[in-house]
C-alpha cells in the first residue's frame, strides 16, 4: 500500500511539518508500507482552474506530483489551523484532484498552541466525505507542536507516543481494510 503524509503548510519553516517527518519515520518502521511526504512547501501549486482528471492532463512541471497524488493508496493529511480551518494550500491541492472514492484519509492537526489545531480537524472531517474519501475517526490532535517535535522531526515528549500509536493504529486499520476491500471487489 502505497500512503502519501500530505504536509499542508506553504511555510519553509512549519513547524506542523515536524509531525509529518516524524510520521513518516514511524510508518516506515512499523509497516511494510511505502510512506512518502507531499510537502506543500515544495510545490507551487497555482490556484485551481480545472481537476486535472489524471496525471497528464496537470501541467507538466506538476505532473510528478499529480501521479504521487492518483498512485496513491491513502492520505494522511497533517494542517496548521489557519483562522479555525485548515490550509489554503492543502484544500487548493485536493480541489485540484477528483473524488477519491473510499481512499482512507487519517487526520492529523499541528499548532503551538494549547487546542493543537482542533477545529482545523473539525473543518476536515467536513471535507473529507466531499471528495468521497473515509475520514478515520481517530485524529491525531497536536497542541504545543513546537514543544513535542524538534526541527528534525523527532519526537521530544515522550508522553506523546501513546496518541501517535492510537493514531497510527486506527489509521492503519482502516487503510489496510479499504484497500483490501477495494482489490477483492
Amino acid at each position: 500500500m502505497t500512503i502519501e503524509i500530505i504536509s499542508g503548510s506553504p511555510r519553509h519553516n512549519s513547524v506542523t511539518h515536524r509531525v509529518a517527518l516524524y510520521l513518516k519515520q514511524y510508518l516506515i518502521n512499523h509497516s511494510d508500507h511505502e510512506v512518502d511526504i507531499i510537502a506543500l512547501k515544495d510545490w507551487p501549486v497555482p490556484p485551481i482552474q480545472s481537476v486535472w482528471t489524471s496525471a497528464d492532463k496537470a501541467p507538466e512541471e506538476l505532473r510528478p506530483l499529480a501521479e504521487r497524488v492518483f498512485e496513491a493508496d491513502a492520505f494522511i493529511l497533517v494542517t496548521p489551523e489557519y483562522n479555525g480551518s485548515y490550509s489554503p494550500a492543502l484544500k487548493n491541492l485536493l480541489d485540484h484532484f477528483p473524488k477519491q472514492n473510499h481512499k482512507p484519509f487519517g487526520i492529523v492537526t499541528a499548532s503551538p498552541g494549547a487546542m493543537g489545531g482542533m477545529r482545523a480537524s473539525q473543518q476536515l472531517l467536513l471535507l473529507i466525505p466531499a471528495l468521497f474519501g473515509v475520514a478515520s475517526p481517530n485524529m491525531l490532535i497536536v497542541p504545543a507542536v513546537d514543544k513535542k517535535f524538534n526541527a528534525d522531526g523527532e519526537l521530544m515528549d515522550e508522553n506523546f507516543e501513546n496518541p501517535i500509536h492510537n493514531f497510527v493504529t486506527e489509521f492503519r486499520w482502516l487503510a489496510e481494510t479499504l484497500v483490501t476491500e477495494k482489490q477483492i471487489a
